[in-house]
């Protein structure tokens, strides 16, 4: 084949096929894909820098902790005739709580006193005695043995009054036992122990628990490199505690660093440290995890930004 009709065939041939890539719905024409959109610009907010006092701070995970727990027990035997709070009451100190059947104990404080009423005529009369053999002890109408006899009489009266008011005292202890109140001011759990049942003291059967939450505990622990500023710091005047929630963002209370813990727990390197809360909206909770932050200074007139804002070195 010459040259010439070669090339012819060549045109021919590349002519067919863009012919038949067309009718398949392709074209050589079609522009090729562009380069991606740029993304957005992102918006420079411009800030202020001002001068302020900023606080220097340590933080550490906190747990809340009751001012004071009180686990109520019966002191005497007997059997709940009332059920005088409700589960979760705010109580204060001498608030009754329950009370126990209190008519044996009525009944041995009269007995006592009834026998120390008894004595107190025997005595009378042993002391008339003895003031008579006394005047006739002289003139010989009255033995000495008789007399030494009503002198130890007089005296063994007299200790069983004694007696007899001890045994006052023990009944009267034992009906106030029977009516049984608060010894705190605090917040009342669950109640253990229902209406009707029979208590023993010797059992130690727990009744209901107390326990203070106003001011409240936030014991948390710090690195001990932080120990020296802490203390130091301290000796100025009570450290500020900040206490945080779960999310470390919501402030929950302010309180006072009141322990700085005796030495360094050397299995982490940390130490412990409390603080007080007066809490008085209980916003803290007993066995809440908190985030605590302790304030240990305060950097006077510091530059600062806000947080938006570029920054240039």
């Amino acid at each position: 084949m010459r040259p010439k009709n070669a090339l012819v065939w060549v045109v021919v041939i590349a002519a067919a096929g863009a012919a038949l890539w067309k009718l398949s719905g392709h074209d050589f024409t079609a522009a090729r894909p562009g380069p991606p959109p740029a993304p957005p610009a992102v918006p420079v907010v411009a800030g202020k820098a001002t001068a302020q006092n900023v606080p220097v701070f340590v933080r550490g995970l906190g747990t809340v902790q009751t001012f004071q727990t009180v686990t109520v027990r019966t002191r005497v035997d007997g059997q709940i005739t009332k059920v005088l709070f409700t589960e979760g009451q705010e109580v204060k100190a001498g608030d009754p709580l329950f009370q126990i059947d209190s008519r044996p104990f009525q009944a041995a404080l009269e007995q006592a006193q009834a026998q120390k009423t008894r004595d107190e005529a025997q005595l009378k009369g042993a002391q008339l005695d003895l003031e008579r053999y006394q005047k006739l002890l002289p003139t010989g109408f009255q033995t000495r043995q008789q007399y030494d006899q009503q002198v130890a009489t007089v005296e063994q009266l007299k200790g069983s009054i004694v007696a007899d008011q001890a045994q006052i005292d023990a009944a009267q202890l034992n009906l106030q036992y029977a009516d049984i109140r608060s010894p705190i001011d605090g917040r009342t759990g669950a109640r253990l122990v229902d209406l009707g049942n029979f208590l023993q003291a010797s059992q130690t059967t727990a009744l209901v628990s107390i326990t203070q939450i106003k001011p409240i505990f936030v014991s948390f622990t710090v690195p001990q490199e932080n120990l020296v500023d802490i203390r130091t710091n301290q000796a100025k005047g009570p450290l500020e505690v900040e206490a945080y929630a779960s999310d470390d963002k919501t402030l929950l209370s302010r309180g006072k660093l009141t322990l700085i813990d005796n030495q360094v727990d050397t299995t982490t390197g940390t130490i412990r440290l409390k603080g007080t809360f007066d809490n008085d909206d209980e916003r803290l909770w007993p066995g809440e995890f908190v985030s605590a932050r302790l304030i240990v200074s305060t950097r006077q007139e510091a530059i600062v930004v806000p947080a938006q804002a570029p920054t240039s070195t």
